[in-house]
């Protein structure tokens, strides 16, 4: 089984980013994958770009990698309530070449965010929208208060009553 995981922000130490990794591998029998937005960097999107070079390769590129995944696993980034600018623009450039973004696979749908909020904003956002683009959510999960909740020098979340909380959500996908 190939999961797919990453977190929608392009921070080098990305909260996000080490959420997505720790669920995807409570996946038995899974083959993770982890990608870096930073390798699918493009022009911002425009019409006009759009015109004069037509497709961008990355977007291609990314949409290859969804297509080869059982599971996708995704943790998104709050900028001021909403996706980052990255996240955005290869979910703009990849929706010029298929609409289905995310083409049906089953996906756990995440946040976190350094606040008590834990991203909610912006997974409220992408619960409601995903699903137009082939978003198959079937569960979410929200991790509040990063720092305190998560232990990045081993990988993991520290609180148990929350840990627990997403490892029966992987159980019961």
């Amino acid at each position: 089984m190939k999961i797919i995981a990453f977190g929608a922000s392009p921070s080098k130490n990305s909260i996000n980013k080490k959420l997505a990794t720790y669920a995807a591998h409570f996946f038995e029998n899974g083959e993770v994958e982890v990608l870096d937005l930073n390798d699918f960097q493009m022009p911002i999107y425009s019409v006009d770009i759009e015109e004069e070079i037509g497709h961008h390769a990355l977007a291609q590129a990314f949409l290859d990698k969804i297509a080869t995944a059982d599971i996708v696993v995704v943790s998104m980034a709050e900028n001021n309530g909403n996706y980052s600018v990255a996240f955005k623009n290869i979910f703009d450039w990849c929706t010029r070449i298929n609409a289905k973004v995310f083409q049906e696979k089953p996906m756990l749908l995440m946040a976190t965010s350094p606040g008590a909020k834990g991203g909610a904003s912006v997974l409220g956002i992408a619960k409601n929208a995903f699903p137009f683009y082939g978003g198959n959510i079937k569960e979410t999960f929200s991790l509040p208060s990063f720092d305190v909740n998560f232990d990045s020098a081993n990988g993991k979340i520290s609180n148990a009553e929350l840990d627990n909380q997403l490892k029966k959500l992987v159980d019961n996908f």
